[in-house]
């Protein structure tokens, strides 16, 4: 056991210890926040130290060029000063003949190099800072997918500021001192470049825009009857796309002339400006070309619905003209003309479509095969008629292009009411053209009643169609009539088919029937004649039910108004004949003469037309 004094001793030592252990454990820690304070203060003196540095760089650098240039001014201005001083000495001191003409010779050689090097220093810039302008930008500028006609105010920058200084106080220099107008090819050759590559910039995003979705302009409007949607969204990418870079030459060239009249002399800037354009100009008209030669094609395999291609490119080629003429001002004949000759092509190509498919329409070979069995509207009408309604989103174009084939004095100076009249008179020929071949073609049937039928749904397909868009109304301009002439060829119609039914009502008349007193007793040969009349009517009324049941009447209005005219005319003739035979004994088995009721006779032709019932 530890001696209780001894043990007390031993607690106070361990105290004294661990006291002096905290003491030094506090001091540690003092050490440690005075260090992190001393850190921080540090890092923040770095900090401020760095970024007033940052701040010293970017004040100093700018400056640094700035007497740099100047620098390699003074020294040209030196060796300028120089070199006058030594041509100076040339006139003064006659007797040092030698050296003077090597001064001269110095001088002279030293203006040739300094104006070589200026040369490739113009060319330097131009090339290094000259960029094509991104797409965007070019459609900020024309109005991007929207209206063209409401162009957005961009500017388009060519060249950084500071550049475009400098290149104007060397072709400023080069034009005053170098005598040489070699810097003026290098710029129309550098910027034609880019003011092409622009162009197709503009048009390989439209391609990469495709790929994902399909982009639609006002410009184009609905346009294509075809199999596949995916050819005509393609189809319209490219339509679109060339109508924007039309608008982006006119833009891009204009803000390309500003440039350039800042660097380029007055008296030179209109035949540079042409051969700066020319590249890309003709590359523009090279696929308008092409555009109307894929035209003339699809005229050749009858695919005239392919023609309607240029009738938006059309349309937007005439609305840019007088932009295009404008900024075009002053260069050549052959430059100017190029848009104008396009027009001129598409307006040709376009005309030709739409007379030759107007006598497609009156020549459409009468094919049995091709007939519609049921009587239907036949593809002919069908697709004459969406072409003629595709038109109308092009009225203006398509009275232009008839108008530019007039050879009459009033066509040379042909007004928008002029080429109306002339697509209004177009429109009836086509129209004209579809009846005479409908009419040809329905000889096709031998049925009557089917060729009747067949005319009706046509003639009933036509009127609706016209009434539902603005034809009724533009071909009213010149024949007011058109609606009213329609309307009675399928009353006559209806008429022609409502006679296939007389071989059935005809056996429901009085004629033939005798005539008796009640309770007298027919003869055998009165009693065959009420049987005749019962079988000739059953046998009829089921074959035409069952034969006009396949047939076709698809306009529901007209369905039902031929449905109820037919049983009302039926009905009434059987339930007269029923009720003149009512008190005739002329068989002992009348059920089997007698098959139908009136309304079972309705029921029957309400299923007429209907392959389904």
């Amino acid at each position: 056991m530890i001696p209780t004094e001894d043990a007390s001793a031993r607690k106070r030592e361990i105290e004294d210890k661990l006291k002096q252990e905290q003491e030094t454990l506090s001091f540690i820690r003092e050490s440690l926040e005075k260090s992190d304070q001393l850190t921080k203060g540090m890092v923040s003196i770095l900090s401020s130290f760095e970024s007033r540095l940052m701040q010293l760089e970017n004040s100093i650098i700018p400056v640094h060029k700035q007497t740099e240039n100047l620098q390699r001014l003074q020294e040209n201005v030196d060796q300028t000063l120089s070199c006058l001083d030594h041509v100076i000495s040339y006139y003064h001191v006659t007797r040092v003949q030698r050296q003077s003409d090597i001064s001269a010779i110095q001088y002279f050689t030293r203006f040739e190099r300094g104006k070589e090097l200026l040369e490739a220093e113009f060319r330097s810039l131009l090339t290094r800072y000259s960029k094509p302008v991104p797409p965007i930008l070019i459609l900020d500028a024309i109005g991007g997918d929207e209206d063209m006609e409401v162009q957005a105010d961009v500017t388009l920058e060519h060249l950084p500021e500071a550049v475009l200084q400098d290149i104007i106080c060397i072709s400023a220099w080069l034009l005053e001192y170098g005598r040489n107008q070699d810097f003026m090819n290098v710029y129309f050759q550098v910027r034609s470049s880019q003011l092409d590559r622009s162009i197709k910039g503009l048009k390989e995003h439209f391609r990469k825009n495709s790929a994902t979705s399909a982009l639609h302009s006002p410009a184009t409007g609905a346009l294509w009857v075809s199999d596949g949607a995916g050819k005509d969204d393609v189809l319209d990418i490219e339509i679109d796309s060339y109508i924007h870079c039309i608008s982006a030459f006119v833009k891009l060239a204009q803000s390309e002339y500003a440039l350039l009249t800042e660097i380029i002399p007055e008296h030179h800037q209109k035949k540079t400006f042409d051969s700066l354009i020319q590249e890309a100009l003709d590359n523009l008209m090279l696929e308008g070309d092409n555009i109307v030669s894929a035209a003339r094609r699809a005229i050749m395999r009858h695919d005239y619905s392919a023609v309607l291609t240029i009738f938006p490119i059309l349309r937007h080629l005439k609305q840019t003209k007088p932009d295009f003429d404008t900024t075009l001002q002053g260069t050549a004949a052959s430059t100017k003309n190029k848009l104008p000759a396009l027009i001129t092509s598409m307006e040709s190509i376009g005309a030709k479509a739409l007379e030759e498919f107007a006598d497609s329409i009156k020549n459409d070979p009468d094919k049995e095969y091709n007939m519609p069995k049921d009587g239907t509207v036949h593809e002919l009408t069908s697709n004459a008629i969406l072409f003629l309604q595709q038109l109308l989103d092009f009225q203006e174009t398509a009275g232009a292009m008839l108008a530019s084939q007039e050879s009459s004095s009033s066509a040379s100076s042909y007004s928008s009411e002029f080429s109306r009249k002339l697509l209004s008179t177009y429109i009836y020929k086509v129209l004209g053209n579809l009846q005479l071949n409908l009419s040809n073609k329905a000889k096709v049937y031998e049925d009557p009643a089917l060729r009747a039928v067949f005319l009706h749904n046509n003639y009933n397909y036509i009127l609706k169609s016209l009434e539902k868009s603005e034809l009724i109304q533009l071909v009213a301009v010149t024949h007011k009539k058109v609606e009213g002439s329609y309307r009675e060829l399928i009353e006559q119609e209806i008429q022609n088919y409502q006679r296939s039914w007389l071989r059935v009502t005809e056996h429901l008349t009085e004629r033939n029937i005798p005539a008796f007193q009640p309770g007298t007793k027919l003869k055998d040969k009165e009693r065959q004649i009420i049987k005749d009349k019962f079988k000739g009517f059953n046998d009829g009324l089921e074959e035409l039910c069952k034969i006009q049941q396949g047939w076709a009447v698809p306009d529901k209005e007209q369905r039902d108004a031929i449905r109820q005219a037919q049983k009302r005319v039926v009905s009434e003739a059987y339930r007269a004949f029923l009720q003149r035979c009512a008190n005739i004994s002329f068989t002992k088995n009348p059920e089997k003469y007698h098959r139908y009721s009136a309304e079972q006779v309705e029921e029957m032709i309400d299923k007429l037309f209907d392959t389904s019932a």
